[in-house]
């Protein structure tokens, strides 16, 4: 593997619209031999009652999930206070920000929502505006 790319809830929402801009990113990476992963978190946040299932599910089966550990909890925690940042707004951020700091590198994230991200990742991932 040469890196992993974190697709927060806004990058699977449009991996389950079939986004072209998001299915070039997946095609790159798997040219590049990139991991695509989500948190499983993310498949609470992204969920939207008008998509048919068999579609989310589809979406979902072309990422690798990363369920939140004990350890991905407490870093979550960790960064929150680092960033001054509450949980009650910003816990599942913090929760992908852990999580995608502890993957292999280079890490990329796409999200919708960059200056919260890059508060909680710091330089240690590059969060890219999808």
């Amino acid at each position: 593997m040469s890196g992993t790319l974190i697709l927060d809830c806004e990058g699977l929402s449009r991996l389950v619209r079939q986004d072209q801009g998001l299915l070039e990113w997946l095609t790159a990476c798997e040219c590049e031999d990139i991991r695509v992963s989500i948190s499983s978190v993310t498949l609470v946040e992204a969920r939207d009652p008008r998509v048919k299932q068999s579609r989310f599910d589809y979406a979902v089966s072309r990422v690798n999930m990363i369920p939140p550990s004990e350890a991905i909890a407490r870093h979550a925690s960790k960064l929150l206070a680092a960033a001054g940042l509450h949980g009650h707004k910003y816990a599942l951020d913090a929760i992908v920000a852990a999580t995608a700091l502890e993957q292999p590198g280079p890490v990329t994230l796409l999200t919708s929502d960059p200056e919260d991200l890059s508060a909680l990742c710091g330089s240690r991932v590059r969060v890219v505006r999808i």
